[in-house]
């Protein structure tokens, strides 16, 4: 790079090389700095959890970039993206924040085949890479606009950090029974109602993994489009990554005004949106659009009230509408759901039958959540198709064993817990919250928050919260303490053992 002076009728070049090559060294120091300390958070993880896991679950997880002070991680596929935000979010956060400049947490994303290809995992040079971004929007991407045409500048948001529509996933493939008829309900009445007019405003679904949320949403956003409302549908890490690439390139202003400019908003996975600047801007995003009436359904893993890492002012917002739980599968709704996905698949393959004694068997075994189920058709079908053989229920036991095996434990919330040694120890749970500190309250105080640690992926600090905005010091001294004397103490080891057993069946 070179700068032209003028001295009169002489002109000399004068190299100014010195300012950018100081510029590349400090980006080398940086990105050398960032990788070292990436290299120490695999090495905590490998520590924490031991070889196998590590290997199986974190082996393919790379760092991307690190932008608003969020530490963009991403993954070679949806699934290992899903299986660690639903075990390990939590575990990630805390040790990203202790070696990483990046006091506003992670975020999770899927790399492209493209990415993978490259000429390594971090690309030329050693630089860290960006996670990918389509390059042209399809068109039931996130931020669809009114049919016939689009709008001037609306691509651009799409490209930033909309989320394709799954075609698939729409109110008519939808298997509807008593767990998700309400869910399912307000969803098609939010769908076709007129814009402005919704009667439930916003919509609040919430239930565990692999129950329909998803779907629901989908379909919501795939209807209201088809009437030509403009839809913006994402999920939480490409809502992140949206306004974080919007700020970078300065394009934040025209960010907000577009999201603002929709008649449906359409937010999946809420309780993985982090950073203060970030739920700020989508807080802001709720309240302009709940103003103007224009419509919001979000989804999450639980009640908007227990989104302790979510804005309060959020939560309010969200609790303030309706909101409704999609429940477990009971046996019935699992074999109707089964018995769809076996005849999607006989559609493709003619020749691949599954009886009705194979269905009910699959559907009484797995019994965790529809993507259970999905793995359960697609291992029948490689069994058939593989072996030649029919599926009876000798091939189907072998064939499905390792989902029946890997059936995953009840979901257990503080709010259980507090209940129940309440209970157990005839004291309220207000006793529980507040500042008591008789021996009567302080024995079952404690119980509950050793429980809280051991059976549920919260954190100290947001145990210390639940429990009367407590510090987490405190806990930290109840879990100790509740160790140490159940050790020691073999009736206080079976008795808290019980309550375990009591809050996971």
């Amino acid at each position: 790079m070179f700068e032209r002076q003028d001295f009169g009728d002489a002109v000399e070049t004068t190299p100014v090389v010195t300012i950018v090559a100081e510029d590349t060294a400090c980006v080398a120091v940086e990105e050398v700095a960032i990788q070292e300390a990436w290299e120490r958070v695999r090495r905590r993880l490998r520590a924490e959890l031991g070889e196998d896991v590590f290997s199986s679950w974190f082996g393919r997880l790379e760092l991307a970039d690190i932008a608003g002070g969020v530490a963009c991680l991403t993954v070679p596929t949806r699934f290992l993206k899903s299986w660690l935000e639903a075990h390990y979010t939590e575990r990630l956060r805390v040790n990203c924040m202790a070696e990483l400049p990046a006091p506003n947490g992670v975020m999770l994303s899927v790399r492209t085949v493209s990415r993978d290809a490259a000429s390594g995992p971090r690309g030329e040079a050693g630089v860290l890479s960006r996670p990918a971004v389509a390059s042209s929007a399809p068109a039931e991407a996130g931020l669809a606009a009114r049919t016939g045409g689009s709008q001037a500048g609306e691509g651009d948001l799409v490209d930033a950090c909309g989320t394709a529509l799954d075609r698939r996933l729409s109110f008519l493939s939808f298997v509807v029974g008593k767990s998700n008829q309400l869910a399912f309900a307000a969803a098609e009445r939010i769908a076709a109602a007129p814009a402005g007019q919704s009667p439930y405003n916003p919509l609040y679904l919430h239930a565990g993994v692999g129950l329909g949320k998803t779907h629901l949403l989908q379909a919501i956003a795939q209807e209201a489009r088809r009437q030509g409302k403009r839809v913006a549908y994402f999920t939480a890490d490409r809502f992140m990554y949206g306004f974080v690439a919007a700020l970078k390139s300065q394009t934040a202003l025209a960010f907000k005004e577009k999201l603002r400019g929709i008649d449906l908003l359409v937010v999946d996975d809420v309780q993985f949106i982090q950073g203060k600047s970030i739920q700020q801007e989508f807080g802001h995003t709720i309240n302009a659009l709940l103003d103007a009436g224009k419509q919001i359904v979000v989804a999450g893993d639980r009640l908007a009230g227990e989104l302790e890492a979510l804005d309060e002012r959020i939560r309010s917002r969200l609790g303030g509408g309706l909101v409704v739980e999609v429940g477990a599968l009971d046996e019935a709704l699992r074999a109707r759901i089964l018995a769809s996905r076996l005849e999607a698949l006989h559609g493709a393959h003619p020749s691949f039958q599954v009886g009705p004694d194979v269905v009910a068997y699959v559907a009484r075994v797995v019994a965790t959540n529809g993507r259970d189920l999905d793995g359960a058709a697609n291992r029948l079908l490689a069994h058939a198709t593989l072996s030649g053989q029919p599926v009876t229920l000798e091939t189907a036991e072998a064939a499905i064993r390792d989902l029946v095996r890997t059936r995953e434990p009840r979901r257990v919330k503080i709010e259980d817990i507090q209940k129940l040694v309440a209970t157990r120890y005839n004291v309220s749970r207000a006793d529980i919250l507040s500042e008591r500190r008789t021996a009567a309250v302080v024995k079952p105080r404690q119980i509950a928050m050793y429980l809280s640690k051991a059976l549920t992926p919260r954190s100290l600090p947001e145990i210390g919260r639940r429990f009367g905005g407590r510090d987490h010091t405190t806990v930290l001294h109840a879990v100790r303490k509740i160790e140490k004397a159940i050790s020691e103490d073999r009736s206080l080891h079976d008795e808290v053992d019980l309550l375990k057993r009591m809050l996971q069946e």
